[in-house]
């Protein structure tokens, strides 16, 4: 088990999760602070532990911060790959991975590669064995030392904000950790489009097709295509909008689809 982990602000700092009760915030920390390395937990330990209840668990499930895979409370942390970057060479499966692909085939998981220090079987290295480090000397200092500059990383792109705007505005339930979604997402982003783009042309289809029979291709492999240009540039519909913002969050049945 890792001895660190991270939480992104994007996620603790939304709305949506300080809504919740402090207690289910509390026990959102805890799960991600004991999950493996594919942010899987065993969620009954951690609750015993800390004292938590099962309706905070109930609670983030309702509100997708993380799936209950099973009856024995097994979950997934929906965001995982958010909170955390873990190197495909010091990542070590999950005992539940299998499971995991089986109930959630679009979950992002990452594959384990041998470590790039020793070529051995990945898995992190132990306390007392460290990566050997170059040092750079006044004389390495130059146009040399761009041999030792790590790699940019990929910006992030704002694939929940995204997903959870159509969602809030369309009134469905897709998931920002789809990989066909990522892809049509980063695609546009390439095409220099910017997120604002991206909530124009969700209001415009939604303006449009809401409750007609065109509601159903209010979904991202059809507003994040090959047409997002000429949707984006389309004319807004003078329809009055509908908002369901919050629209039953209060509502008990949100429970009733969960394993437990």
């Amino acid at each position: 088990m890792a001895q660190r982990r991270m939480f992104s602000n994007r996620i603790t700092n939304s709305a949506k999760f300080l809504k919740m009760p402090l207690s289910s915030q509390a026990l959102y920390f805890h799960l991600g602070l004991h999950a493996d390395d594919d942010g899987v937990v065993e969620a009954f330990t951690i609750m015993r532990q800390v004292g938590a209840v099962e309706d905070d668990l109930r609670i983030l499930a309702a509100k997708e911060f993380v799936v209950v895979l099973n009856k024995d409370l097994v979950t997934y942390i929906t965001d995982w790959n958010e909170n955390n970057r873990i190197r495909a060479d010091r990542k070590v499966d999950s005992i539940y991975k299998n499971m995991l692909l089986k109930i959630l085939p679009e979950a992002e998981v990452i594959n384990p590669k041998p470590r790039a220090d020793t070529g051995k079987p990945t898995g992190r290295p132990l306390d007392n064995k460290w990566t050997a480090q170059v040092r750079l000397g006044k004389d390495r200092l130059g146009k040399d030392s761009k041999t030792y500059s790590p790699a940019k990383a990929e910006p992030h792109l704002p694939y929940k904000e995204i997903i959870d705007y159509l969602n809030e505005k369309a009134e469905t339930s897709y998931r920002a950790t789809t990989k066909k979604t990522q892809t049509l997402i980063k695609a546009r982003f390439k095409e220099k489009f910017s997120l604002d783009d991206f909530k124009r042309v969700i209001d415009n289809k939604v303006a449009e097709w809401k409750n007609t029979d065109m509601a159903k291709y209010l979904r991202p492999e059809t507003l994040f295509g090959t047409k997002f240009e000429s949707y984006l540039n389309q004319k807004a519909s003078k329809g009055k909008q509908r908002y369901n913002h919050f629209e039953g969050e209060n509502d008990p049945s949100v429970y009733d689809n969960l394993p437990f």
